[in-house]
């Protein structure tokens, strides 16, 4: 590991000017993928500027009837927060699926929309890749790659965004806030992963130095009646192979709203528009639910080895939305 130095943020300006004074500095919060990196050497900081005690570990009501979560609350404390739990279940069953207790104990809200892919070429810094280096290449193309992105790849890199929260706060329509030393900004999650492209090494929308400080979630009242499904290679802790955050309003047997975003399977959070669109205003049976997976999953590209991710999510879709529609329509 780097040898780099340390100094502890006493407020929210203080933070971003710290970061700005030294380019090669990085904000520290839990440490649980970043630590990890910089023993590995993918991330080689000069220096960590600590946010764990700043002024953002609260979880509030909006006054527009959404949730305002900080940037430093811990995914334990999320989980288990009343509004949250009530408003948004889908978010709570995605950050208890998401990793172990004593990493959720560490880890935090913007912490983990930060993480990075845990794809094997991208952590071994013998290996070429393209969001390390550049123009080096992506060897998971012709290697490695059953886990890797069947939507939204290209050829510079077909990695995965590991994160099981930022799946459910997609399908909500989070905004995530932001500081810098020009001022607050705001993101709409949508805007917030930048496309692969030709530049996978730029992975958010954030501007140079910013500090996330929190994110909102609008009011949904679909989104009391959600759920998180996730599918991972064995029953402990371990990342995606697949996973859904879905939501679903069914009245007389017709969806009157639908909410749907896939994890572990793009290089971010999928929000699936053009599955709700077919759902809207449809029968609420298996045969609309495959039909919206298969309009979604008709953009897959899949490569010789994850092809199974097809018919994994066209499964979990049809399977989720049938118990969801089986719950609401009463």
């Amino acid at each position: 590991m780097k040898e780099f130095g340390y100094q502890r943020a006493s407020d929210v300006a203080g933070a971003v000017a710290l970061l700005g004074a030294d380019p090669e500095a990085r904000f520290l919060a839990g440490g649980t993928n970043l630590v990890d990196l910089m023993k590995t050497g993918v991330e080689r900081p000069a220096r960590l500027v600590d946010v764990r005690q700043l002024p953002l570990d609260r979880v509030e009501s909006t006054p527009e009837g959404g949730v305002r979560i900080g940037a430093t609350v811990t995914n334990s404390d999320l989980a288990a927060h009343p509004e949250v739990r009530g408003r948004y279940p889908a978010l709570t069953q995605a950050v208890l699926a998401g990793a172990s207790g004593q990493l959720r104990n560490m880890a935090t809200v913007g912490g983990n929309l930060l993480q990075r892919t845990r794809c094997g070429y991208f952590t071994d810094v013998t290996r070429p890749c393209n969001k390390r280096r550049p123009g080096s290449g992506c060897p998971a193309v012709e290697g490695e790659h059953h886990n890797h992105a069947i939507l939204g790849a290209s050829e510079h890199c077909v990695a995965v965004h590991p994160s099981d929260m930022g799946v459910a706060l997609t399908a909500f329509d989070a905004v995530v806030s932001y500081e810098t030393a020009d001022g607050p900004g705001e993101l709409p999650l949508s805007e917030f992963y930048l496309p692969v492209g030709d530049t996978p090494h730029r992975e958010t929308a954030l501007p140079t130095g910013a500090l996330i400080t929190g994110v909102t979630l609008p009011p949904a009242p679909v989104a009391a009646r959600s759920r998180y499904r996730k599918v991972r290679e064995r029953a402990s802790y371990a990342f995606a192979i697949g996973s859904i955050a879905a939501a679903l309003d069914v009245r007389d047997g017709l969806v009157r709203e639908a909410r749907l975003a896939f994890g572990a399977v793009a290089s971010r959070p999928w929000r699936a528009r053009t599955a709700e669109r077919v759902l809207t205003g449809a029968p609420a049976d298996a045969e609309t639910f495959a039909a919206a997976a298969d309009a979604e999953l008709a953009a897959a590209e899949p490569l010789p080895h994850n092809g199974y991710k097809v018919t994994l999510m066209r499964n979990l879709v049809v399977a989720l939305l049938t118990e969801l529609a089986e719950e609401t329509d009463r």
